[in-house]
Order: structure tokens, then C-alpha cells, then sequence
């Protein structure tokens, strides 16, 4: 048995999955990293300086590869303590009538088909190992709760995300396997570029908004990760205190 924790972050080439990568492996986490690009892969690998990692190309969109994910897990350390469901993607903001199948399909496909994949094949390891049990953690959003205008594919997939994480809160309790949900407003990277150069409200004006600090995102995931089984965070939001959330729209 493995002497450190195994975790497995989707959508670790980038963004709020390489944070994470690297705050479980400054913590001595085992990081498998998963996503779809193995040269951004490699570069978290890189930038995790404890170097327990294992790159995993990985389409999240596909039951067979993630299917291979996990037994690649199974195979190598046989165990898995931690599986963050990260990996996401949207559709362009455009009015809702205009929105394609395609993109639609593509936003329900990665951000919560993909996550449905990840969560079985983790019940499948953590159900039958000794000691029994593990945590999953869902990136779901600011946009679980409140959606921004013409957002619609990437607001029912968050919405849908609450649903998964609860399910699976109830039917991993037997098992002593927990779940939760991050909800992340406004973490700084590639994917806020354009809500930091102004972005569409509620009003119909286009504001900048504020943005937080992304290696804030890596510290409370793996304060969520370091709480014992039998204690669980069901949900948590963390997000840039400046940003028009609360209050009218």
C-alpha cells in the first residue's frame, strides 16, 4: 500500500486543476494528473516540486478513458483517497435561442458526463479498498447557484454538478465515502481574461470584475481533502470579494 494519499485531479494541465495539482503534492499528496493536452500535463508535473505525480492523458468525455485512468490508479498504487472533478469547459456567450447542439453537448458532455465517469470508477476502487472509503470533490461554481446572462449550457451544467454531489454524498455514505463541492467565483486565470477586461450583467452593462488569487483555490482544496471521513465540507464557496454576487442584479 501506498505510504503517501493518492489523488487524482482532472483538468490539471491548467487553470484551477494545476493549482490544485501542486498545493496536494506540496502536501505531500501523490498527484495523478489528468487531462486532455500531455504537454500542459507535463508542465504541472514539472511545477510540482515533491515529483510524486503521474501524467494521464485523459478525455474526461470518454467512459473507456477514464475507465483507463482509474485502473491505471488501481494498478500503480492501489488505492485512491482523492478524485478533485475539475475539468469543465463553456459555450460562447451568445443569446440563448443561438446557442448550437454542438456547443451544448460539448459543456454537458465535459462538465458533468465527464465528472458522472470520474465518480463511478472512483465508487468501483474506493468501495473495495482497505481501509474502505475516499473523498470526491466537485468543482461546481458561482454559477450553481446565480447564472450570468447567456450562459445557459454552462449554468445547467453547474446546477446538475449540486445534484451529482449530493447523490453521491448519499450513496457513498455507506461506504464511508465522502463528497463535496467547491463553488469558485472569479479565480484568476486564462479562463477570466475576459471578465477582467469587462464582461456582460445582469443590467445589460459590461463591467471589469474583480478577481482572486487562484493559489487560494489549492489551499482550501486541500483543507478539504485533510478532514478525516467521518467529516465532510458538503459545500464551500470561495471567491473574489469585490465581485457583484450578492446583491441586485
Amino acid at each position: 500500500m501506498s505510504k503517501t494519499k493518492i489523488a487524482i485531479v482532472t483538468g490539471a494541465g491548467s487553470g484551477i486543476g494545476r493549482a490544485v495539482a501542486i498545493a496536494l503534492n506540496q502536501n505531500n499528496w501523490t498527484v495523478i494528473l489528468a487531462g486532455r493536452r500531455e504537454n500542459q500535463l507535463q508542465e504541472t508535473a514539472t511545477l510540482c516540486e515533491n515529483k510524486n505525480t503521474l501524467v494521464a492523458p485523459t478525455d474526461i468525455t470518454n467512459k473507456e478513458s477514464v475507465a483507463q485512468l482509474f485502473r491505471q490508479a488501481k494498478e500503480k498504487y492501489n488505492r485512491l483517497d482523492l478524485v478533485f472533478n475539475n475539468a469543465g469547459t463553456n459555450a460562447p456567450a451568445i443569446p440563448l435561442e443561438q446557442i448550437s447542439l454542438e456547443d451544448w453537448k460539448n459543456v454537458i458532455d465535459t462538465n458533468l458526463t465527464g465528472a458522472f465517469f470520474c465518480t463511478q470508477e472512483a465508487f468501483k476502487i474506493m468501495k473495495h479498498q482497505n481501509p474502505q472509503g475516499g473523498r470526491i470533490i466537485n468543482n461546481g461554481s458561482i454559477s450553481a447557484h446565480t447564472p450570468r446572462p447567456q450562459s445557459a449550457p454552462y449554468t445547467a451544467s453547474k446546477h446538475a454538478i449540486t445534484g451529482l454531489t449530493k447523490a453521491t454524498g448519499l450513496d457513498g455514505r455507506p461506504y464511508n465515502i465522502t463528497c463535496g463541492q467547491i463553488d469558485i467565483g472569479n479565480a484568476a486565470s486564462a479562463m477570466t481574461q475576459s471578465i477582467e477586461k469587462g464582461i456582460l450583467q445582469a443590467d445589460g452593462s459590461t463591467k471589469i470584475e474583480a478577481t482572486m488569487n487562484i493559489d487560494d483555490i489549492g489551499r482550501t482544496i486541500v483543507y478539504m481533502a485533510s478532514l478525516p471521513l467521518d467529516t465532510n465540507v458538503p459545500f464551500i464557496t470561495i471567491m473574489a470579494n469585490q465581485m457583484p454576487y450578492f446583491g441586485r442584479g
